[in-house]
């Protein structure tokens, strides 16, 4: 049985190799780190991630349109924020995805991950949105 890591390096591989203009590959990336995150984990890592679940599952963004405005982002040295994270990062995990058959239905298992994850950082959302307002996103 694959490990939760190596479904995430399958899962990346296919989103990488899709060709599609959306980039859904930045979605998986997102969900993944948030999900994954540990105390020690870097703030501009967890904070990009949640940035990214919140473009995506709020405002519906692309992957594309994350991936700018994390180069937006990115622009300005600041410090990151450090976030609380839950205990529970949502129920999805990548082997779940990669158990759904490649094509529409993974797609739509990697957007449900993305919405379980987000969910479960719901405590963090305003100071999502209120880290976006600064820089006049969202």
């Amino acid at each position: 049985m694959a490990s939760e890591l190596d479904a995430y390096h399958e899962l990346c591989a296919y989103t990488l190799t899709h060709g599609d203009a959306e980039f859904i590959h930045q979605h998986v990336v997102d969900a993944f780190a948030a999900q994954r995150a540990t105390p020690s984990s870097k703030p501009i890592g967890v904070t990009f991630a949640l940035v990214g679940l919140y473009l995506h599952v709020e405002k519906q963004y692309s992957g594309r349109h994350v991936q700018r405005v994390h180069m937006q982002l990115a622009r300005r040295k600041r410090t990151w924020p450090t976030f609380a994270l839950p205990p529970n990062r949502g129920a999805t995990t990548a082997l779940d995805v990669m158990a759904a058959p490649a094509g529409p239905e993974r797609d739509r298992a990697i957007h449900e991950w993305c919405v379980t994850v987000w969910e479960a950082f719901a405590a963090n959302r305003q100071a999502i949105v209120d880290l976006l307002k600064q820089y006049d996103i969202g």
